[in-house]
């Protein structure tokens, strides 16, 4: 399974399911997001660069599950507040094509003036 709705979908029946809807806030959605964003930067955290690109399976394996606990609960928001996350998605990529263009953000770190 890889569509965005069907992975919605399955999250509330899941919720559902376990009576969890109560709890499931967008305020309560988006600070259980924030603590699973902090667990994946601990994986990397003192590492030094190249070191994050050269995880172990096992390293690889808890980096990718914090992932997708984010992924769950950004879904969420989402599904609660009726936001289409491709289509916000798509339309945030057509402001940073217009907000960064090539010719001015070409192998720069830094913001265009």
């Amino acid at each position: 399974m890889n569509d965005i709705a069907a992975f919605s979908q399955r999250l509330r029946e899941f919720a559902q399911a376990r009576d969890w809807e109560q709890f499931h806030s967008p305020k309560n959605l988006a600070m259980a997001l924030i603590v699973e964003a902090a667990e994946l930067v601990e994986h990397f955290q003192w590492m030094k660069e190249d070191q994050t690109y050269t995880l172990s399976d096992v390293q690889r394996d808890e980096v990718a599950l914090e992932m997708a606990d984010i992924f769950i609960y950004l879904l969420r928001i989402a599904e609660r507040l009726n936001i289409d996350l491709a289509e916000a998605t798509n339309k945030k990529i057509a402001i940073n094509d217009q907000r960064y263009p090539v010719e001015k953000s070409k192998g720069r770190a830094a913001r265009p003036e």
